[in-house]
This record gives C-alpha cells, structure tokens and sequence, in this order.
C-alpha cells in the first residue's frame, strides 16, 4: 500500500470525532478602568491597514502563491533559494524564504483547513487532491531541495490541520493518526537533503518543525535550534521556537528554558544584547505561573531595551508593547512571585508606548490577549482586529490617565506621543 493511500485510510473521517475546542474567551486588559474607556476618545493614533509588515508579507506570500499557481516551479525554486541564502527579512524579521515558500502550498494547505475547519470533514472531501499535486510536482525534480521542502511543509501544515491546537489528549484518535501520518511523510521527503541543506535556514527551519511529531528529547530539539539560530540570529522565530518546545509544556522542564535561554542570549549577544534571553522566554511565559516565578526579570527586561533598539519597526513596537500590557500583564495566577514578576513586565508598557510606538496594529493586540496562539482560528478577522483595537486603545488611555484627565489629548507622531491642550 502507497503512503498516500495509507494517509487517505488514516485520514477516512469518523462519525464520531470531536470537534475540536473552540479557544479561550479573551479577557480584558488588567488595571481597565471606566476612565480608561472614557479616555480613548482623547487619543489620535494612526491605525493603518494594512501595515508596512503586512505589506510585505503578503507581497511574498502572493509571489509564491502566483508561481505555483502557473507552475513555473523552477522559478520558485531559484527566488527561495535566493533568498534563503541571503537571509532575507521583512522589516519585522520574518524570513522571506519562508512566506514565499508559504504562499506556494498556501492553495493546498487552505483547501484542507477548510475541509477540516470543525474537525469532522464529508466523506468525499477532496482532502489529498492539492497534496498528491504537489507530490507529482516533486517527483519531477526529486534532487530539488525548494520542491521538497515546500511539500514537506505541506504536510506538517495539513498536518496540523488535523491535529488542531488542542492536548493530545483532547485530540481524537484519528486525527493523531492523520497528523501522525503527515509528519512521517514529511520526515521521508526530507532526509535525503540532510547533508546537502546542512547551511540552509529554511531547511533547518522544516527540519526542526518535525519536532512536533514522534518521539523527540529535549536536548536535541535543542541542539537543533541551537543550530537554527546560528545560521540565522537576526531571525527571532527560532528563538521563540525553542523556549516553547524546551518548556515543560513540550519536551523540556523549566531548568532546561532557563539553561538554553541564557546559552542563546550568550552566543547572540552581538546581534540582540540580551535580546535572545527575552526571545526565548517570551512565549514560554503565557500561562505559566512557575516560568514566571523563576524569569530573572531584570535581564529579559534588559532584553525587551535591547530588541526595540535593534529592531525599531512597528510591527516590534506593537508586539512587545501588546505582550507586555496584555499576554503577561492581564493576567493573575495566584502565585505571589509570578504575579510580582507579571506587574514587573507589564510596566514595561509604560516605557514602549511612550518611547517606541508611533501607529497601532489591532490584529497584533488581539493576538496577544489571545496568547499569541498560532493555531487560533478566526472566525471573523474584522471583529477580531476591532477587539485589539478597542483594548489597545482602552490600555494606552490608561498609561496617559493623567495627562488625560489633566484635558490633554494625546497625539502619536512620527517621533512619538505629543500631549496637547484640547
């Protein structure tokens, strides 16, 4: 039997599969006062849309979408490599080899989220008509390193799919075989190439991705990131890959987030200051009071000073601003370090509105009070970005509570915010 026909036997629906749990509800900003929300009315904030971050993200992700979709492959092929070998980056540090080679299985990944979209697919889904394409295209030129990583990472995407965001244990069976199924595939595609794509960002970056699947140990899930992150430092996903999977929450433990946290910090240190401490840390901190309570707090401050002064984009300014005030800062946990630690962090909001944002991104702060899942699925984009923006809003207008009430209207500049007399 192919694999293809065992992953379409694993991936035959069942009557009675779960549907997978719809996410959190998202909880308003700590310290929101009714003078805050009166506030808002004072603040003049540019909020563009869409972003110069968004801009190029999308211009990547559509080029790859268009050469797909005229199959000009070996132009794809050559416009990755490229710009894999040149590190090429948005103006957020998100790796072009990355979005372009996103937008071109883009049609085929869609297809089956959508399939997919409340776990339980019809029978007749066309769930492996957009991965067998994609197969025939790598079966043309199987020695193409682009071809397969772009197919592999089909997989782990429509993988994903299946799998949902969800504990394993919440997952129904045969949705684990499914991602199971899909992640065994992409591993097949991509070893061949793991001696001839050993200086490969965008091969390394597939490669650690597999680490959601099968039996992984956290140090070499380390090791491999440690790896990632040499051949490209200024990219910060890698980062915030590794202290995720280093986490309890994965395959490591708090001791081994601390350890490789200040091991990375170490060898970046000429890059990003203590930016590769705050890195690796920032989404191992959601939801984890006992991270919290151990976080040496002074040094991934350090980090957030030393991230904006390296990266002074807006797309940074609002992520770190948005994290601070709302993934760490609007949550309680009970625990008396963790919650000192939290109030710590979210001060830090203070100090990034006021000397570091110039324009607001909605969508970023829903994302936080969301926790920054990946996985979130977003029923309807246009409400979501109006519940960021409405409680970033609600946030700024209390960090200016006093100039506010002192009838003063706060004006975001090219330079910064500018309190006026009304």
């Amino acid at each position: 039997m192919s694999l293809l026909s065992k992953l379409m036997r694993k991936a035959q629906p069942s009557e009675n599969s779960a549907q997978p749990e719809a996410p959190a509800a998202l909880r308003p900003p700590m310290g929101q006062t009714p003078k805050a929300v009166q506030g808002t009315a004072s603040l003049m904030i540019a909020c563009p849309s869409p972003t110069r971050e968004d801009r190029a993200r999308d211009a990547h992700r559509l080029r790859g979408q268009f050469l797909a979709r005229q199959e000009r492959w070996e132009d794809l092929s050559a416009e990755i490599a490229a710009a894999d070998r040149d590190l090429a980056s948005t103006p957020g540090a998100m790796s072009v080899s990355e979005l372009i080679c996103y937008g071109a299985r883009s049609d085929v990944v869609a297809a089956a989220e959508h399939a997919l979209i409340d776990g339980r697919p019809s029978r007749d889904a066309p769930l492996l008509e957009g991965i067998e394409a994609l197969e025939e295209m790598l079966a043309e030129a199987p020695k193409d390193p682009i071809r397969a990583i772009t197919v592999a990472q089909a997989h782990m995407d429509i993988g994903w799919a299946w799998r949902g965001t969800n504990w394993q244990e919440h997952v129904p069976q045969r949705n684990m075989d499914a991602f199971e199924a899909h992640f065994d595939r992409a591993r097949d595609i991509l070893q061949p190439f793991e001696d001839r794509c050993a200086q490969s960002a965008l091969y390394c970056t597939a490669q650690t991705a597999l680490n959601a699947s099968g039996p992984v140990a956290g140090a070499r899930v380390a090791r491999q990131y440690e790896r990632l992150i040499d051949l490209n430092p200024m990219n910060p996903a890698p980062m915030r890959a590794l202290g995720n999977y280093v986490s309890p929450k994965w395959y490591g433990s708090h001791q081994q987030l601390e350890v490789e946290a200040r091991r990375t910090a170490a060898r970046t240190e000429a890059h990003w200051g203590a930016g590769g401490y705050t890195w690796v840390m920032f989404d191992a901190l959601a939801g984890d009071p006992t991270a919290c309570a151990n976080l040496d707090a002074d040094f991934f401050i350090e980090g957030l000073q030393d991230v904006l002064d390296r990266l002074t984009d807006q797309h940074t300014a609002n992520t770190l601003a948005a994290f601070c005030a709302h993934t760490i800062g609007a949550h309680r946990t009970g625990h008396p370090q963790a919650d000192a630690t939290r109030a710590r962090i979210a001060e830090c909001a203070h100090w990034i509105v006021r000397n570091h944002l110039t324009e607001l991104h909605p969508l970023i702060w829903a994302h936080a009070a969301a926790g920054f899942d990946n996985g979130l699925r977003v029923p309807s984009p246009r409400r979501f970005a109006a519940t960021g923006q409405q409680n970033a809003l609600r946030v700024i207008a209390t960090l200016f509570q006093n100039e506010i009430e002192d009838g003063r209207r706060i004006i975001f500049t090219a330079e910064g915010p500018v309190a006026e007399h009304c």
